[in-house]
């Protein structure tokens, strides 16, 4: 458990991935880097295997809102949907 000071907010995302990276690597990477320059960013853990659980922590619900937004990242969401999970 991390020891952010509350009330903090955990955004949590299952997934399984499909066959193939297709670029997939280098953008969950980006991802990662975009993510901790936003505002409300505390922190990500990730736990891979048949089943991906990437985990982030967020100051408050407006953050991620905001996160949810970003267009780098709406972009890297529809590619999920589209080519990268099953």
């Amino acid at each position: 458990m991390k020891n952010f000071k509350t009330p903090y907010y955990v955004v949590i995302f299952v997934s399984k991935r499909s066959y193939g990276d297709n670029g997939y690597l280098l953008m969950a990477e980006k991802m990662k880097e975009l993510a901790k320059v936003q505002k409300g960013y505390l922190g990500f853990e990730s736990a891979s295997g048949e089943t991906n659980i990437s985990i982030s922590y967020w100051r408050t619900l407006e953050d991620i809102s905001s996160w949810k937004k970003n267009e780098e990242h709406a972009l890297a969401q529809e590619k999920g949907v589209t080519e990268w999970y099953d």
